[in-house]
């Protein structure tokens, strides 16, 4: 099959995927399978683009130019095929997750759940095969329209209002934004196709560079840069599943993938080195890091607390992008799957504990170990990950960004790095001590609950499964990385 075939196969899969599960939704076992046989089917279809990508083939097919000059055009490339892996992957396996929670939990509207989920893969799926900007911005737009019903699935005052914010800030940037930084690259420079080295050297002047920079960071309000952070906790409201896919799937992971996106191939990273703005975007970076910890010390609820965490650790990437090193934006690279599987996890264990115990706050969770060592163990392995300590995945993607800040002598990065790796571990280290080590505090019963139910277990021991072994077998995730920056 040729790849031009396997990306429209890519494509049309989870789009075939939503009118199915629509037209089977009153048989809840018949619209699940249909869920996890064409999950299963589109990690195939990415996998096989995997070995064309590494080898340096091309992978490209148009589909049209609605406007004169502007594409619908994809074609598969290093950062792109990470994204495409993790998200193809992770629907598998956060459809498992989904179906033990929604049926423990009798949530409601749960076709509608699988059908916009589907959709919004398919709209990640496409963003990260888009050839040039135009073609990102329109899956861009669709990712943000298909997961709102997801974020209102309750329907409540609370729902509605998160809503609110969600769709306010999301289209709100995105509009005002991004599309004129999108514009405008058009106008000065006659393309936005993604072009290895950039597009702006020698056309976009130093100062005119600087504030298209800062359109494009604060556009791409996904990405969670501080202050357009706010819809992320917000979005807490929504079911456990869609948390699991707004921070490790597909939405947050589109916002930074799209800043590294933008960096390396649109402005380059020998472009940026000239920009003053540069340094500055890097220091909002820093700062939002170490900011967002502090802010996730604070907060007693789990999933708060781990929202804090997913604004902090999607600034890792912005900043990796901006060190400017080819080590650091390797970094960035392997930091979006890392943190992928990283954070599922967390969530899923989060999903679990509410699922069986129906507790939601930190300040609940001493001696829960003792009741759920699959689960606690699991979000262990993700929390180590995210600190960034082997033999967890995390450890490597920080690695590499130290590397690279040393490597261009950016301090700043190095000492927030630090930084951040002490307050990751004074959020999270406490979780795990009191659920082993401290007593129970609902007098020590033993018969109140046990594990969530086996298909949420399995989904996220599957998770934590891979966050080890993306740190004990880093291979292809390397390897994509380095022909990222040429290496």
């Amino acid at each position: 099959m040729t790849g031009a075939a396997l990306i429209i196969l890519a494509l049309g899969l989870p789009l075939l995927a939503a009118p199915l599960i629509w037209i089977v939704g009153n048989r809840p076992n018949r619209r699940e399978a249909v869920t996890l046989t064409i999950a299963a089917a589109l990690l195939l279809v990415v996998l096989a683009i995997l070995p064309l990508v590494l080898a340096g083939l091309p992978v490209r097919v148009a589909l049209g130019a609605p406007v004169p000059g502007l594409n619908i055009a994809f074609s598969v490339e290093p950062l792109g095929m990470i994204f495409a892996c993790v998200a193809s992957f992770l629907w598998i396996v956060n459809s498992v997750f989904s179906i033990g929670y929604m049926r423990g939990n009798n949530e409601p509207r749960q076709t509608r759940f699988y059908v916009c989920f589907a959709i919004a893969i398919a709209a990640s799926i496409g963003l990260a095969f888009a050839e040039n900007l135009f073609t990102l911005f329109v899956c861009y737009e669709a990712l943000t329209l298909s997961t709102y019903p997801l974020v209102t699935h309750h329907k409540n005052a609370e729902a509605r209002q998160a809503g609110r914010t969600y769709l306010g800030i999301l289209l709100g940037s995105s509009v005002g934004l991004l599309l004129p930084a999108i514009i405008a690259t058009w106008v000065l420079t006659g393309s936005v196709t993604f072009t290895t080295g950039g597009i702006m050297a020698g056309k976009v002047g130093p100062v005119i560079g600087g504030i298209l920079l800062l359109l494009y960071l604060y556009g791409i309000g996904k990405a969670a840069l501080m202050p357009m952070h706010r819809w992320l906790p917000a979005a807490m409201v929504a079911p456990t599943p869609v948390s699991a896919l707004l921070h490790a799937v597909a939405v947050v992971k589109a916002g930074v993938f799209t800043v590294v996106k933008v960096t390396v191939y649109i402005f380059g990273l020998d472009y940026l080195r000239e920009l003053a703005m540069a340094d500055v975007a890097l220091y909002l970076a820093g700062f939002t890091i170490l900011t967002a910890s502090i802010i996730a010390l604070r907060q007693d609820n789990l999933k708060r607390r781990l929202a804090y965490s997913t604004v902090s650790q999607l600034s890792y990437v912005i900043m990796a992008a901006l060190i400017l090193s080819p080590l650091s934006t390797m970094g960035a690279a392997l930091h979006i799957a890392v943190h992928a599987f990283g954070k599922i996890t967390l969530f899923m264990a989060a999903g679990a504990i509410y699922t069986a115990a129906h507790k939601t706050k930190v300040s609940e969770l001493a001696g829960i170990g003792r009741r759920m060592p699959w689960t606690m163990g699991a979000f262990a392995i993700g929390a180590i990950s995210m600190i960034g300590l082997p033999p967890a995945a995390g450890f490597i993607s920080k690695w590499y960004m130290l590397l690279g800040a040393f490597e261009a002598e950016q301090f700043f990065a190095v000492v927030v790095i630090v930084l951040s790796t002490l307050l990751n571990a004074a959020y999270f280290l406490p979780i795990i001590y009191a659920a082993f080590l401290k007593p129970q505090t609902d007098g020590g019963s033993s018969h109140g609950h046990g594990e969530a139910p086996l298909p949420i277990l399995l989904a996220l021991v599957a998770t934590a499964a891979g966050t080890v072994l993306l740190f004990l077998f880093p291979g292809s995730a390397l390897e994509l990385a380095g022909l990222l920056v040429g290496r």
